[in-house]
């Protein structure tokens, strides 16, 4: 079938009405599913950014506990450490380190003549120098005949024993001390270990000084106050 020159003209108009047409429904289109998109984003990046401020938020919050939580741990651990030193300068805990023994003991020799007994009896004077001695020689720890040694141990005679820590200690007497060996040695010959040597070549009393690694002080006992309390601050 041949269409004459007037029906094509026709169909070609209505050709180009159609692809116009087309070509405005496709823009329509292009804006509204912009729109959609748009719409339905922006609501997305709000939730988000507030989701990220609240996380943020959080961390600070967790950050600020952990700072919390170490300072806490620092000052336990600080106070737990003085609890420890006090309780070590006290006397309160079995400490164990290198240091010394000294042996004491009186003479097994039978007293001749006209001789003074008491120079065959280790007496509370010899202990109470070597304790000094020892102090001052930086002895850190220091037992005798498993009695720690504090600033309330007493040492007197009461007869035919000495009395420390209030117990009747008889000999021969052990003598214990943890510290430098040397510094140690040095102090007792310093203060009077020599004056007992005496007593040994002459009277027979053991006097006997060991180097040892290890050394075990035991405990000592806890101190009941009565009448003293601390001084308050301020006060």
């Amino acid at each position: 079938m041949q269409l004459d020159k007037r029906e094509r003209s026709l169909l070609g108009i209505a050709s180009i009405l159609l692809g116009f047409l087309f070509i405005i429904l496709l823009k329509a289109q292009g804006v509204t599913g912009s729109q959609v998109v748009q719409e339905t984003a922006v609501p997305s990046l709000i939730q988000t950014e507030q989701e990220n401020q609240q996380l943020s938020d959080e961390n600070a919050k967790i950050r600020l506990e952990l700072v919390k939580y170490a300072q806490g741990q620092s000052a336990s651990t600080l106070a737990n450490q003085q609890l420890q030193e006090a309780k070590m300068n006290a006397g309160l805990v079995a400490l164990t380190g290198s240091g010394l023994r000294i042996t004491l003991d009186d003479s097994k020799r039978e007293v001749i003549g006209e001789e003074d007994p008491n120079s065959y009896y280790i007496h509370e004077q010899y202990i109470r120098e070597i304790f000094n001695a020892l102090w001052n020689g930086g002895a850190e720890a220091v037992a005798v005949n498993g009695q720690r040694v504090t600033t309330h141990t007493e040492v007197f005679c009461g007869g035919s024993f000495i009395q420390i820590n209030g117990t009747r200690q008889m000999p021969p007497y052990l003598i214990e001390a943890i510290g430098d060996s040397r510094n140690l040695s040095a102090a007792l010959n310093f203060y009077g270990w020599f004056k007992l040597g005496d007593l040994q070549q002459q009277n027979g009393i053991t006097r006997k000084l060991e180097i040892l690694t290890k050394v075990m002080i035991p405990t000592g006992k806890l101190y009941n106050y009565r009448y003293a309390e601390p001084v308050k601050e301020g006060t």
